[in-house]
């Protein structure tokens, strides 16, 4: 039985980005709807019956999302898809609540709804039922971004500190994360781009695929490729070309016109 899904996202692009990220996933899914206010929400959930899971944007264009929660009673697990740093995520783990950062990503969301196998529905009422969301609010609403702001360095005789503002890009190979400076000099770090994708600033850094992480700085030009990717020109230039998959191609146009 497909697993039905409420999408609360204020976006276009990002449901449709969604959308097409939930039919890759290993789970046979539903999805029941796609809102994009608290008022469509608070029209929405006294008409149907509460989806397995809500996909839920923590910014809507009404306000933040937890309002919703102030009014309504709801069953369903909640995945927070966000673009909130660190402090706001510590305060969802603390709730029990799952949380994807986007942009989201295939294994983040399977990941996601293996979680929601493991979990009963009286667990799930009683995890909503314990939820602080005018906590949460406040938190995010007052929250100082504390983005890393060097890296240390190390080599096997000494080490020294690199300002993040002076790495143009991050690269993964063969286990082996880089941290790569404008003038393209490289050198080995210990965090997994994963991790450094939760650390920077997402409005410099961004993931573009599983193996690099690009400063907005390096970026150059963009180029239309093969079935909806797009291309990156960089400089410095990466030692591959640099491509963005369809599924991330909006959500980059969206970071770059911030």
């Amino acid at each position: 039985m497909a697993i039905k899904v409420l999408i609360i996202e204020d976006e276009i692009p990002a449901q449709r980005l969604l959308k097409e990220t939930l039919q890759e996933i290993n789970f046979e899914t539903e999805v029941v709807g796609c809102l994009n206010s608290i008022k469509s929400a608070l029209e929405w959930f006294p008409n149907h019956p509460a989806p397995a899971i809500i996909l839920l944007d923590i910014q809507l264009s009404d306000g933040l999302s937890f309002e919703i929660f102030k009014q309504i009673k709801i069953d369903s697990m909640i995945i927070f898809t966000t673009a909130y740093d660190e402090y706001a995520i510590q305060a969802f783990k603390v709730n029990s609540l799952d949380y994807l950062l986007k942009p989201i990503e295939k294994d983040e969301l399977q990941i996601a709804f293996e979680k929601y196998q493991e979990y009963n529905k009286l667990f799930i009422q009683e995890k909503n039922s314990n939820i602080d969301f005018q906590e949460l609010a406040s938190i995010i609403r007052n929250e100082k971004s504390e983005y890393r702001k060097r890296l240390l360095i190390q080599s096997h005789e000494s080490f020294f500190y690199l300002p993040i503002n002076q790495i143009s890009y991050f690269y993964s190979s063969q286990g082996i994360t880089f941290a790569v400076t404008f003038e393209k000099r490289e050198h080995p770090i210990r965090f997994s781009l994963q991790s450094l994708k939760e650390q920077l600033n997402p409005e410099q850094f961004f993931k573009v695929n599983r193996q690099i992480i690009i400063n907005i700085e390096i970026i150059k030009r963009v180029h239309s490729y093969y079935d909806g990717k797009l291309k990156l020109e960089t400089q410095p230039a990466h030692s591959e070309n640099i491509i963005i998959g369809k599924d991330k191609a909006a959500t980059f146009k969206k970071w770059l016109d911030r």
